[in-house]
């Protein structure tokens, strides 16, 4: 890990990250900060919350866009530029440097990286989140369902060497310990369902 690409390519993967696109496209549109609306996240759940589906869709694509980008380019400097950017493109995402290292969840972000890394692991956590969230109707749950499952999923689409499988392991944890709140607001049935309405709150 003493390349020169791996550090450039986890900077490079950290900034990309922590672009936070759903507080500057829901301020294009004229919806004040992102951060005193809803949760005070800055993901598509509470993009969704204070924009609507389309906005909320926007932000999705992205978030998940600038993980997937992040190891893309990395790959092209060897696994460990890859490892390292994956691990960072989720930590720029929830500790962005423009926001005093107060972002989100990651979880669109993970999912970008996840594709990435290989697709049939991220379509298959995709799939988890969607169908979890079709069920429950809880992001965080979906967000968490999937996590937990993903490991699995990157087992069976052939990363079972030690660095890929460590990455992947860490996103999961990360994403995990950034619901410790959502998960005490489920046990005690205080979370918020996916609504697609548009309200501030």
């Amino acid at each position: 890990m003493s390349d020169p690409l791996v550090y450039a390519s986890a900077l490079l993967a950290y900034l990309l990250g922590s672009i936070p696109f759903g507080l500057l496209l829901t301020r294009l549109a004229g919806l004040g900060d992102l951060r005193a609306i809803g949760s005070g996240n800055i993901g598509t759940t509470n993009v969704l919350r204070a924009g609507g589906a389309g906005l909320a869709l926007v932000t999705l694509v992205f978030d998940i866009g600038k993980g997937a980008v992040a190891v893309l380019i990395a790959r092209q400097f060897g696994p460990d530029a890859t490892a390292a950017a994956a691990v960072c493109a989720v930590l720029g995402h929830m500790f962005p440097l423009w926001l005093k290292f107060k972002g989100g969840k990651g979880v669109a972000t993970a999912a970008g990286v996840f594709l990435a890394y290989a697709w049939p692991m991220g379509l298959a956590a995709v799939a988890t989140w969607i169908v979890a969230a079709a069920i429950w109707r809880y992001s965080s749950l979906a967000a968490l369902i999937a996590a937990v499952s993903v490991p699995a999923y990157a087992w069976l689409a052939g990363l079972r060497g030690a660095e890929p499988m460590a990455v992947v392991l860490v996103i999961a944890l990360l994403v995990i310990l950034r619901h410790t709140v959502n998960i005490r607001r489920l046990l005690d049935g205080t979370e918020s369902k996916i609504s697609f309405g548009k309200k501030r709150a």
